[in-house]
């Protein structure tokens, strides 16, 4: 049965070009994508050496990184929700900080943070010989700085929302912090922490600024598909139709997204 809107609900006639007008900024530039893509070269291009190193290095990095955001994330996302409200609240708006922070920002933070000449990067490189700016190990650190928030505040959201009543219970009934945790704690979160864990990859996927200041942009090494799509139609590297081709890979990933996102939690774009 079709849900009827009210009347008295609509939203009113006004709003309606300032809409249209937005769905267009959103959707022309992507059907330009579409209509401008070299349909008869697209797999020559999607498999050419450049774009199949920078199409390797990005999903290493970024399954990389979303298991080690997964394995920081969760024990986050777990105390914020289990923590007071005051707490909580500046735990929260700690994890916000990248999602708002240009991604530029970061890279310089990190840069700052692990460079040679910080005390972090001298202590890596006196005792263990390794520099981590503009290396592999940089990628991944740079795609977990701008992905983490995405996993937790996910993650949180669906433990703060349930769960707690269980948990009580449980703890009622003899039940240990640990048993509560593995038996009850995590299985009610798993749609949440199933769509933490897509979101977290997409971003690193998509992920830019951070990581071009950070890991640098060197093929094989540092360079991610949209590192790779920049130098592109800058003049070097692959050429603009391997660009356009990547462009078009990293659009289907989101919309796989949208999917797994709709596939596992219903509600969520509804």
């Amino acid at each position: 049965m079709t849900a009827q809107v009210d009347v008295g609900t609509r939203a009113p006639s006004l709003v309606l070009l300032p809409a249209v007008l937005a769905v267009a900024l959103l959707v022309l530039p992507l059907i330009a994508l579409l209509t401008q893509a070299s349909w008869g070269t697209l797999w020559a291009d999607v498999t050419s050496p450049q774009a199949l190193q920078a199409l390797g290095l990005s999903l290493r990095t970024g399954l990389l990184a979303t298991v080690l955001c997964t394995l920081l994330g969760v024990p986050l996302a777990l105390l914020i929700a289990r923590s007071s409200p005051h707490v909580a609240q500046v735990l929260r708006a700690l994890v916000a900080v990248p999602l708002v922070l240009p991604p530029m920002v970061g890279g310089v933070a990190l840069l700052l943070l692990f460079g040679r000449t910080s005390g972090i990067g001298q202590l890596l490189e006196q005792f263990w010989g390794f520099t981590l700016p503009f290396s592999t190990a940089a990628v991944v650190m740079a795609q977990m700085f701008v992905a983490l928030p995405f996993l937790v505040l996910t993650v949180e959201g669906t433990l703060r929302t349930s769960g707690a009543a269980y948990e009580q219970t449980a703890a009622t009934l003899g039940a240990g912090r640990w048993m509560v945790l593995t038996r009850i704690s995590l299985p009610l979160a798993a749609p949440g922490l199933l769509a933490g864990m897509i979101l977290c990859f997409a971003r690193a996927l998509g992920e830019f600024g951070a990581t071009a200041l950070f890991a640098g942009n060197a093929p094989g090494r540092t360079q991610t598909m949209p590192l790779a799509i920049y130098t592109a139609f800058n003049g070097a590297g692959a050429g603009r139709e391997s660009a356009v081709a990547l462009s078009l890979l990293l659009l289907a990933a989101a919309v796989l997204v949208l999917v797994c996102l709709r596939a596992w939690r219903p509600g969520a774009l509804k």
